[in-house]
């Protein structure tokens, strides 16, 4: 399956990025950088685009569901469905796998954080860390009902990478249907769902298993 070197290039890419901005020690090597101060913030496009570092214990763009053990355990059965759907629509259109790709590196990626970054740092226990966000970008005013918000909310690559797999998914998933490719199920849609909105609902539920649904390859 060569199309999990896309999900190996955006972990790779959101790890790097998310040592750059946090700072590592590697005394074997005399390795050592120390990051940015948390809560710093830098201009990099003047205002428009900023380097902010926070780090948040809950899902992506900071959303916040239950306690922090569910859901890195629930995340880790996310990532596994993910991974587990992508290798047995092997066969389907290219870009539907690829879309899928970057929603399994932008999960992994995040999984990574609150798995072992608590330990690494020294700042909590298995599966307690909390997730990097560094990226700001201004955003146009939205005012409904009551609420206010001026600037997108901080995020990383990983939580970029989860949602242009999603656009993907919601741009390409119909024209392939409509073209008469082979029909995806609703799982597609339910994996996709669960990790961009925070998996507010707990886990995905299977599709229908009826004469009319769809057959997945083999």
């Amino acid at each position: 399956m060569r199309i999990l070197y896309v999900t190996g290039i955006v972990v790779l890419l959101d790890q790097v990025t998310k040592l750059l901005v946090k700072g590592f020690e590697l005394p074997f090597f005399d390795l050592y950088h120390r990051g940015v101060p948390i809560g710093a913030s830098y201009p990099i496009l003047g205002d428009f685009v900023r380097l902010t570092f926070i780090e948040n214990p809950g899902m992506a763009f900071g959303i916040d569901v239950g306690g922090k053990l569910f859901l890195t355990v629930f995340s880790i059965a996310a990532t596994g469905g993910i991974f587990i759907y992508l290798y047995r629509i092997r066969e389907e259109a290219w870009v539907i796998r690829f879309s899928l790709a970057m929603i399994l590196g932008g999960a992994i990626g995040n999984l990574i954080d609150r798995i072992f970054y608590g330990v690494v740092f020294g700042e909590g226990a298995l599966f307690y860390g909390k997730v990097v966000d560094f990226i700001d970008i201004d955003f146009f005013n939205v005012e409904m009902l009551g609420y206010h918000m001026s600037r997108w909310p901080v995020f990383n690559f990983a939580d970029a990478s989860v949602s242009i797999g999603v656009v993907l998914l919601l741009i390409f998933h119909r024209k392939f249907t409509e073209a008469g490719e082979p029909r995806l199920s609703l799982a597609t849609s339910t994996l996709a769902g669960s990790v961009s909105d925070g998996m507010k609902n707990g886990p995905p539920e299977a599709p229908p298993d009826s004469a009319n649904s769809s057959r997945l390859p083999t």
